[in-house]
């Protein structure tokens, strides 16, 4: 079941881009989401890394 508040994201990709992220996410024993959001992950920590932290803000207002 889905977290009411969590965010949606939805991309459109090419068919031959989908395959291969399944394919790589089944390989790594992951579904398609969890790829994604693994890649995401990585992608923000080394960001992170780089860049310094980014500030989550904690405001009410976190719908951007």
């Amino acid at each position: 079941m889905r977290n009411p508040k969590n965010k949606h994201l939805g991309i459109e990709v090419e068919p031959e881009l989908h395959y291969k992220l399944h394919y790589i996410a089944k390989y790594e024993g992951r579904s398609g989401n969890g790829q994604i959001l693994y890649l995401i992950r990585n992608c923000i920590r080394e960001f992170e890394k780089r860049e310094g932290e980014i500030a989550y803000p904690n405001d009410t207002d976190k719908s951007k």
